[in-house]
């Protein structure tokens, strides 16, 4: 058997293990049950990856994400190490190939969903495979007290009775004493190993600012790390929205979210990760297996919907070891914020019960039947025709979706197709005398090579963002070439495909998952209720209650973070008020200035340069001009 260090050396480059890692790899290695709770960044899937290429035979990966599944599997192959992914949409006879190649092909990873465990076909070729490893990566989704717990993820004790005789590592980067616990039980651990690497950063300053003028501070913040960042946001029109913001104010800004084609989602990427681009503006749908060392801040510009959650989003930062900053900028209305997007769009048992009878009807269901019923899905539709609140009947769907009652893939935009169906000089003819579609067919042909040969699908919010226009209008100008006869023109109707996988019993089939509902709606209260003890408790360390939270004991304050900075700036003997009404004194003798330019200018606390203006109002030694500035009285 080859040596976990030499694997290490010949396949990743590396000369040394992180921290805990070795000690994983070998408990694997010797057989053991293994629970590996290591924090973002701290390299979980090489504790799999190398005892598993260490011994002979292939390794079971079990994942919930698809997009991670691929690019782990790309990057094993990228070494020259057999792997494959089985997701979604492979044909029977293409699967049970792919499972063949599996026991007598000398694979070495195999990743599966947790869903795919159900397939009988599945199953009997698991039991003729010489599989050397069981890996569960997320584990957390196995723990109904998990974040983002998934039923289908307790199909995995299936494995352990499809091969029993060989050993399984669960790996999570976010998991409390309760959820730890209840992994363990789930995966059928026998004298688990349980390894934990601690969760102290000692380098990541977590920071909790109220700023009413959240766009004023994230500048400031910027400006004064002008380094590799990550800022959240809540929703897709914000992550443009705040990146066109930080362009017009200099910065080399881009952004990324879920609705984003892959090709536009890889060219964002890869212009952040070789920084042609210096601050990625995201939704949460970016950073997942994501590992750029020298990030310098991640700064949320809306609350996280749990600690688990923003504990790995802020994690992202620093990784390299030299400080860096995790920001949450929050206000007032944050809370009736973060209450509207998360509590008040669960759904009840009986509105679950009221969608799932209405989707049986929409695709005219009858009872007992519809097993392995595909169908497109346009969501919005469903949704006027039923009247249903979009936000609550999603999470609905969502629900579904996620208790393996229906399966639920998105599609978005993929779905729009052209081709021009006449000749260049036939087009160019046509264009002389329609003026403003110019800019919009020339946007299409620089954008897709081989559109006047065949059918070619199109991205239409890349198109409608190069003619500088909107996507409504685009699809407007594409109708009108096709009643002109200059393309044939395909526009999806649909925006997902459900597969429903259990028969029509109405109530009795939402009746099965009833306790999970109630469970999972309990819990996000429970998430939600932390969040917001965290964020207005300014009188623990910032990282002593995060380390609390995940049950680490004997945690010292970390000395960096927002209630630690603050509480030594207490210690310090007050700036003395003569001095600073002299400096801002001196400052408006040149010229006048917002209460921002002084704090920035003269480097006092804010506070104190606020408490000095109000005074030399009051003493009529300065006066607020009509655009809001201070300047001399000359009384």
């Amino acid at each position: 058997m080859q040596q976990p260090i030499d694997i290490l050396e010949r396949y990743w480059n590396y000369t040394s293990f992180k921290p805990l890692q070795e000690t994983v790899i070998q408990a694997v290695l010797d057989g053991e049950d293994t629970f590996a709770l290591m924090p973002t960044g701290g390299g979980k899937s090489l504790c799999f990856q190398v005892p598993a290429l260490a011994k002979d035979g292939i390794c079971i990966v079990i994942s919930p994400l698809i997009a991670l599944m691929k690019d782990q599997v790309q990057a094993l192959q990228s070494r020259g190490i057999k792997a494959m992914a089985l997701t979604s949409g492979i044909h029977y006879n293409e699967l049970d190939t792919l499972l063949d190649n599996c026991i007598y092909g000398n694979y070495k990873f195999l990743y599966l969903s947790p869903e795919r465990l159900q397939q009988e076909l599945v199953q009997d070729r698991i039991r003729q495979m010489p599989v050397n490893l069981i890996a569960v990566d997320e584990a957390h989704c196995i723990s109904q007290w998990g974040n983002d717990f998934r039923p289908a993820y307790k199909n995995i004790k299936l494995l352990r009775e499809l091969q029993p005789t060989v050993n399984c590592i669960a790996l999570t980067a976010s998991a409390t004493p309760e959820v730890v616990e209840d992994i363990i039980k789930e995966l059928d651990f026998i004298s688990p190993k349980v390894l934990k690497q601690s969760f102290n950063r000692d380098n990541l300053a977590y920071m909790t600012f109220d700023a009413t003028d959240k766009h004023y501070h994230l500048e400031r913040i910027l400006k004064k790390n002008n380094a590799p960042s990550i800022i959240y946001v809540r929703n897709r029109l914000a992550t443009i929205e705040i990146s066109q913001f930080l362009e017009k104010k200099g910065f080399s800004a881009t952004f990324f979210h879920g609705g984003l084609s892959n090709t536009e989602k890889d060219t964002r990427l890869q212009d952040w990760l070789r920084e042609k681009k210096l601050i990625m503006v995201a939704t949460n749908a970016f950073g997942m297996g994501i590992d750029k060392p020298n990030v310098k801040t991640v700064i949320h510009l809306n609350l996280p919907e749990s600690l688990e959650s923003y504990f790995q989003e802020a994690g992202r930062a620093g990784r390299n070891g030299d400080k860096a900053f995790a920001v949450i900028l929050k206000n007032n209305s944050d809370k009736s914020k973060l209450e509207d997007q998360f509590l008040n769009v669960l759904p009840s048992v009986d509105f679950m019960k009221q969608v799932y009878r209405k989707l049986c009807n929409y695709f005219q269901i009858s009872y007992g039947e519809g097993v392995g019923f595909v169908e497109d899905f346009n969501f919005n539709h469903f949704c006027k025709t039923y009247n249903f609140n979009t936000l609550i009947a999603f999470n609905a769907i969502q629900t579904l979706d996620r208790t393996s009652i229906i399966s639920l893939s998105q599609q978005f935009n993929k779905q729009t197709s052209v081709q021009f169906i006449v000749s260049n000089t036939q087009l160019f003819h046509y264009l002389s005398k329609h003026a403003p579609l110019n800019i919009i067919v020339k946007s299409i042909l620089r954008s897709y090579g081989g559109i006047f040969e065949h059918e070619t699908k199109v991205n239409t919010t890349r198109i409608a963002e190069k003619a500088s226009i909107s996507e409504h209008q685009l699809i407007q100008a594409l109708e009108k070439l096709e009643k002109d006869d200059i393309i044939s023109l395909q526009i999806s109707k649909t925006d997902a495909q459900v597969t429903f996988l259990e028969p029509r019993e109405d109530d009795k089939t939402i009746n099965r998952i009833t306790h999970i509902i109630n469970q999972q709606n309990q819990l996000k209260h429970k998430q939600v209720s932390d969040v917001l003890k965290y964020i207005s408790n300014n009188t623990i360390c910032k990282s002593v209650q995060l380390l609390t939270y995940f049950g680490e004991k004997d945690v010292n304050d970390c000395g960096i973070c927002s209630v630690c900075v603050e509480r030594k700036n207490k210690k310090k003997a007050p700036a003395d008020f003569k001095t600073i009404k002299n400096a801002i004194i001196t400052k408006l003798e040149a010229t006048d200035c917002s209460s921002r330019t002084l704090t920035e200018a003269l480097g006092y606390p804010e506070k104190d340069i606020h408490n000095a203006l109000k005074l030399l109002l009051e003493h009529h030694i300065i006066i607020v001009t009509t655009i809001n500035t201070y300047k001399l009285s000359h009384l």
